[in-house]
């Protein structure tokens, strides 16, 4: 059985519903991690950073009033912005899709279906 695909989900987003979604119509063994309440590490979000094309800066919502207070944007320094995102779970773009050494930060959902079929 292949590992299964991972979404990093706030049930409270609609972005993150509509992913969570069509992930289920997939029928692929599928981990719901509620990252507000298990947040990841820093270390692991080093690791996901590195398996997007934008870096640490695709994981960063950068118009939350947090962000925007600690001065930071998606073109910060990527230290900053990983020691942030571990520091303030908030701040971290969803949804994000694990599929083994492969990210995405789905959004709009859509991009699930290219992704998918990669």
């Amino acid at each position: 059985m292949a590992d299964p695909l991972i979404l990093w989900h706030n049930p409270r987003c609609s972005k993150s519903r509509q992913a969570l979604a069509r992930l289920e119509e997939t029928g692929r063994n599928l981990e719901v991690r509620r990252y507000l309440d298990d947040p990841p590490d820093r270390a692991t979000l080093a690791r996901v950073a590195g398996q997007l094309p934008e870096g640490p800066g695709g994981l960063l919502r950068a118009k939350e009033n947090e962000a925007r207070e600690l001065g930071l944007t998606a073109a910060s320094a990527p230290e900053a912005i990983l020691d942030a995102l571990a520091a303030h779970p908030r701040l971290i773009e969803r949804p994000v899709v694990l599929d083994g050494s492969r990210a995405l930060v789905a959004r709009p959902p859509e991009l699930l279906d290219e992704w998918l079929a990669g």
